[in-house]
């Protein structure tokens, strides 16, 4: 964790700072709690990386903010070479309403586009983005989700080939699966884990750390499968607001497999075993 010395701290938009402790808030940003003026904000800070690091974030907390309770944003912007967000500070509460986060992300799915992807790609993250404007979910999901991550998993000697023999049926599978359906693009979270989610201390959810782009919206749901944390009520919250389509439970194994693949790429063969369960399933 960087040491954030006076001047530093000087430039942040407040008159007086009174306490800054670190605190946990994930693997890839430092994390603070920050009283000054008065007031609790939570901040974070990306070493070296400068401001464009938390433009996309910002991007999706603005577009979550039409159908979702997101956090407030005070700003980002850059410190010498570091990137920061200054946000209010949320007291959290241990469980909540998952009926009521259900119908959340469900109405943040209704928000529709034309196409599939996003104005701006995501560099600077440990998976690099390419959101380009695509008419065709298979085309984009294999090409900008899928072949990069398989790509990197060959650099990084993650990859064999039996891993290759059963991504090759996978991908055939799903095209002629999804080509049959017509797939609205929606607004995704784009990376929907239960740590991702919170309730304030009314017990209401809100959505944190978007890496949002328009997609089927069945991925959103896919990716809450894999490591668990919602319950029965967030399915049925979101089907009583915008039903999913039939066999959806069966078709989030595709959706899946891309969330274990991150996974494999970021973390290493601990998730090789999980990875190959879902691929010897099309061998």
């Amino acid at each position: 964790m960087k040491k954030l010395n006076e001047k530093w701290l000087s430039q942040l938009p407040f008159n007086k700072i009174e306490q800054l402790t670190p605190v946990s808030g994930g693997d890839i940003n430092d994390s603070y709690s920050l009283l000054a003026d008065n007031k609790k904000y939570f901040m974070k800070v990306q070493p070296n990386r400068g401001k464009k690091f938390f433009e996309h974030e910002a991007q999706g907390i603005h577009l979550l903010s039409k159908a979702a309770r997101v956090p407030h944003i005070i700003q980002y912007g850059q410190i010498e070479e570091d990137g920061f967000l200054i946000q209010d500070w949320i007291n959290v509460k241990n469980n909540g309403d998952q009926y009521e986060l259900g119908k959340m992300v469900a109405n943040v799915h209704k928000i529709h586009n034309s196409k599939f992807g996003l104005d701006k790609n995501f560099d600077l993250g440990k998976i690099p983005k390419n959101n380009e404007w695509n008419n065709s979910w298979t085309d984009f999901y294999i090409d900008q989700r899928l072949n990069p991550l398989v790509h990197m998993a060959q650099k990084n000697g993650l990859w064999n080939d039996s891993r290759q023999k059963g991504y090759e049926k996978l991908k055939k599978n799903f095209i002629s699966e999804f080509n049959e359906r017509d797939i609205t693009p929606s607004l995704l979270h784009g990376d929907l884990w239960s740590g991702n989610f919170m309730f304030n201390e009314k017990g209401l959810p809100l959505l944190i750390d978007p890496d949002v782009f328009y997609g089927d919206r069945e991925m959103d749901i896919g990716i809450t499968t894999v490591f668990g944390g919602f319950n029965e009520q967030f399915y049925q919250g979101y089907n009583a607001e915008y039903p999913l389509e039939q066999g959806w439970q069966q078709r989030l194994i595709y959706y899946q497999f891309y969330y274990l693949m991150a996974h494999l790429n970021l973390f290493g063969e601990t998730y090789g075993f999980a990875v190959d369960n879902i691929l010897n399933k099309f061998i």
